[in-house]
């Protein structure tokens, strides 16, 4: 039986091969969150059993196994969920350099154009999977579960198939790719980190590590940016978002502070009453009452 690749060959080698394609069959049987990884190829991630979320600086996804990813290169965010019955999380990972992606487009150049229509770069894609595709991720199973050494050569055919068939189905989406995250304006970037992540409950560490900077260097540069900490930042913004669903009567404190990213309650009447001076509870009294 072919041995299954581990958490911790996700990011290294498995995710940072010199080879231009592979095809990795991944299993794992320990769910994950929030692991940094630095993806230096673009990745297919055809999910099989289980769930899984990707974060990037300015844009975050999550998928079941009715769905795929297509990944840039750049450093993200992965969590990982095993299935509910099985108790696995099981995936097929294809991972290609931009060169074969360019020379794809080369060899293609009507199933990604539309025109001169522009588009706004993406860090990933979402598809569903229709039969071809099942079928099509059938086959890699099927090689994969034969034990043989892959040759480039038929991993290129596959990858080849698969392209096509996307850039078909999906022409307007293949042309939102982002080829170059490593060349991103410094400072746009860490605005998108910011303000996509107010709520998600995403450290500071984290957001440095999406935006490919060190600790030091991020909250230098975002201090340029904002004025302040990212820490302060982010309690500010966190808090006029509470303080806003509090003026509504519907809204309930038991649920707004998983909404703003908290993992408990007290910690988030801490904040708050940190920012008003009373906690989240008088606060929405005394607005109601106004």
């Amino acid at each position: 039986m072919k041995k299954p690749v581990s958490p911790a060959n996700t990011q290294d080698p498995s995710l940072n091969l010199p080879r231009e394609v592979s095809i990795i069959q991944y299993n794992s049987g320990v769910a994950t969150g929030n692991s940094k990884i630095t993806l230096h190829q673009n990745m297919f991630s055809f999910l099989l059993e289980g769930a899984k979320t990707v974060q990037y600086a300015g844009k975050h996804v999550s998928i079941n196994p009715h769905q795929f990813l297509l990944l840039t290169a750049g450093n993200c965010l992965m969590s990982e969920k095993i299935a509910a019955t099985g108790g696995l999380y099981r995936s097929i990972l294809f991972v290609f350099d931009n060169q074969l992606l360019t020379d794809f487009f080369v060899r293609h150049p009507r199933s990604h154009t539309s025109g001169s229509q522009q588009y706004q770069q993406e860090p990933f894609l979402v598809f569903d999977k229709d039969p071809f595709l099942v079928n099509f991720i059938d086959s890699l199973g099927i090689i994969l579960a034969s034990g043989q050494s892959l040759s480039v050569e038929l991993q290129k055919v596959k990858l080849e198939e698969l392209l096509v068939y996307v850039s078909g189905c999906y022409p307007d989406a293949v042309n939102k790719l982002q080829y170059a995250n490593n060349t991103a304006n410094a400072d746009m970037l860490i605005r998108q980190a910011a303000t996509a992540n107010i709520c998600t409950g995403t450290t500071v560490e984290e957001l440095a590590f999406l935006c490919n900077m060190s600790l030091s260097s991020f909250k230098r540069n975002f201090a340029k940016i904002f004025g302040t900490s990212p820490q302060k930042w982010l309690l500010e913004q966190r808090m006029q978002i509470a303080a806003q669903m509090l003026k509504n009567s519907g809204s309930k404190v038991g649920e707004i502070y998983m909404e703003l990213g908290y993992e408990s309650l007290s910690s988030f009447i801490q904040s708050f009453k940190q920012a008003y001076g009373v906690t989240p509870k008088q606060y929405q009294q005394e607005s109601l009452n106004v």
